[in-house]
């Protein structure tokens, strides 16, 4: 880092607006650049890059010379890309489950079956208590049937079994209250 960059980042840290607007403008191109080949995506190296502007603005006190500056916001901002394709990945599996619910609700519907509000709140139970809890109360498999099933040890297809029903009842009494 040149005793340029050092003075202008000192600047910046004890508050001088056109020190920051200078250096981040000076690492605007490199940072998009990097985000660029990172995201594969245009708009989205653009979003990534303005929140790593954003986040720099905010942090910029944090910033302890350690690294180079370039090299402390390329951590920020492959931490936001990183956290921003997690939260998608989410998203994304709550929209295939939603849609997903939607689909067997029709086909209940279609073929005169009625969906209950049960089944609505099943639907809402988290994966791992869902299995564990249709199986025992719904199938009727004991607790070691259920372990070995899933290849959980008993003690756990049993909290899980009671974790889903209490889930479950909650589920139930938030949409008779809604």
């Amino acid at each position: 880092m040149s005793d340029e960059e050092s003075q202008i980042i000192r600047k910046a840290q004890r508050g001088d607006r056109q020190a920051l607007a200078q250096l981040l403008q000076n690492h605007y191109s490199f940072m998009y650049k990097y985000l660029l080949k990172l995201t594969m995506d245009p708009a989205l190296a653009e979003d990534v890059t303005q929140d790593t502007i954003v986040r720099c603005m905010e942090k910029i006190a944090l910033y302890n010379g350690s690294s180079s500056f370039s090299s402390w916001m390329i951590t920020i901002a492959t931490r936001l890309y990183i956290d921003r394709m997690r939260r998608r990945s989410r998203e994304e599996e709550w929209i295939r489950r939603e849609q997903g619910i939607r689909s067997i609700r029709w086909r209940f519907e279609a073929q005169g079956e009625e969906w209950s509000d049960v089944l609505d709140a099943l639907s809402r139970v988290p994966l791992p208590q869902r299995v564990a809890l249709l199986l025992k109360h719904y199938y009727g498999y004991s607790y070691g049937e259920i372990g070995r099933i899933l290849g959980i040890p008993e003690g756990t297809a049993k909290s899980r079994a009671a974790y889903g029903l209490r889930q479950l009842r909650e589920e139930l009494k938030e949409d008779d209250e809604g």
